[in-house]
Parts: structure tokens; sequence; C-alpha cells
């Protein structure tokens, strides 16, 4: 049988939806912070970019965590994105969803629910341990949905579902605001719940933001620049800056 998860990360990596990608023709960024090792890649496109208008793109990221020494790694409790000051989301006017929406539904029903807020799509996988048990691996498609804007603040939901031990599904509620900080002027915060009572955890990620109009990106000095904190349950955080060129026209 088929088993569903959720990463709930994403970048949010979502990890977090922001434009300073990692291009897929690119050298990954890894990063280690004690036993863990994190890989993580993508991009966005076009690369070439109005040194002055906000031009539309689509983004891809990706990723994987993992021990270096083969254990059960922890999960992954909040993600935080600083993205370029030459980056922007935008989803006003878009149609919304909320989170009671998506709670307890699975992918399919969720998609059908939601469908019309739908601004990114992906896959996870992860891996559930229980005391004394093997590794049980589980896979997820991810649905990344627009909560809308209101008060400086941009809302999306990143959802998920796992059948392993009991089927429910997992919505990432992920936070997005403007802010000043040198080079950085987008901060996004992913906060992640429980993965099987906090026994599930993360192990690898993919997610593309194709919704024309809600990323978009100038290129002023041929480089975009993010800078992303992932803090997890044992206490352990792992930092890193991530550098891409582009190139400015116009």
């Amino acid at each position: 049988m088929r088993r569903h998860l959720s990463i709930a990360a994403v970048l949010t990596a979502a990890l977090a939806v922001t434009v300073a990608g990692i291009a897929a023709a690119e050298k990954p960024v890894k990063v280690r912070a004690g036993n863990l090792e994190l890989t993580f890649n993508g991009g966005f496109k076009p690369k070439a970019l109005s040194k002055t208008k906000p031009t539309p793109i689509k983004f891809n990221i990706s990723g994987q965590i993992r021990t270096l020494d083969g254990t059960h790694p922890p999960a992954l409790k909040e993600f935080v994105l600083e993205a370029d000051k030459n980056a922007g989301i935008n989803v006003k006017g878009l149609p919304t969803c909320t989170s009671s929406k998506l709670q307890s539904q699975d992918s399919s029903h969720a998609k059908a629910i939601c469908k019309s807020s739908i601004i990114g799509t992906g896959t996870a996988k992860a891996q559930i341990q229980f005391p004394e048990q093997n590794p049980i691996p589980v896979n997820s498609p991810l649905y990344l949905f627009n909560g809308g804007f209101r008060g400086g603040t941009t809302t999306l939901f990143l959802h998920a579902y796992i059948t392993v031990p009991t089927p429910a599904a997992i919505v990432t509620t992920i936070k997005v605001k403007k802010f000043k900080k040198g080079r950085y002027g987008l901060k996004s915060v992913a906060s992640i719940p429980k993965i099987a009572g906090g026994s599930g955890s993360v192990t690898s990620f993919n997610l593309n933001i194709t919704k024309r109009g809600v990323l978009t990106a100038k290129c002023t000095d041929g480089k975009l620049q993010a800078s992303g904190t992932a803090k997890f349950s044992d206490g352990t955080r792992a930092s890193a800056t991530v550098v891409r060129p582009c190139t400015p026209k116009g």
C-alpha cells in the first residue's frame, strides 16, 4: 500500500516562497550542524530580470535532510528565510483558502476544495520511527495554498497527508512580511506541526511555485541572496547564506 506523508516545511522554504533560488544547474548548497547534513537545490526562471521593474518568475526548491551517523533525524520545527530586498510576493486578488478547510482532508480532497487557490505543488518524503521499531518511509504530494494578504502579512498553507500511524493532514502555516535588514527585505517564517506525534521527520522535498505573478524579482546588481535558519526538535540550528547570479536588463 502506498503511504502518504507531509513535509510541512519547506521551506517551507518554503519553503518559504522566496526567490533567491539555487539553480538546478548550479552546485547544491550543503550545511552541516552537529549530526545533521542539509542539502538544498533549486532555481528560478527567467534568469534575465529587469533592473527596475519586478519580473514574474517561476521558482523551484528541493532538499534533503540526513544524519551523518544514519540515525533517525530530528523533526524540523521552524524555518526562517530572509530573502533579497529585490524579491517580492503578491497574492492580492487571488482566491484564498483557510487552514480549517484543509485540516482532516487527504491530498485529493484538499486539492478539490481549494483548487483555485493553489499556487505551488510538489512532493515530500519522510521517515517515521517509533521506539524499538524500524523506520517507516512515507511520501506525499505537496500543495501550497494562498491564505491571503492582511495587515502587511501574506499567509500561505502547505498541505500534505499521512496514513501512518493514522490518517492525518499536516498543514504548515507560512507567514511572509517585508522587513529591512541590509541586503534582505522579505522574511518568511514556517511553523511546522508535529508529524505522527513527533515521530516523523522530513528527509527530502521538492516544491514548484508556478502561479504567474505570485513571485517576482528585480536584478539590480547581478545577484540575488537569501539567508535561512532551520530549527529542529533536538535544539539543533542550521543556517546558511546563498548567493545566485541573475542577468540585469533594461
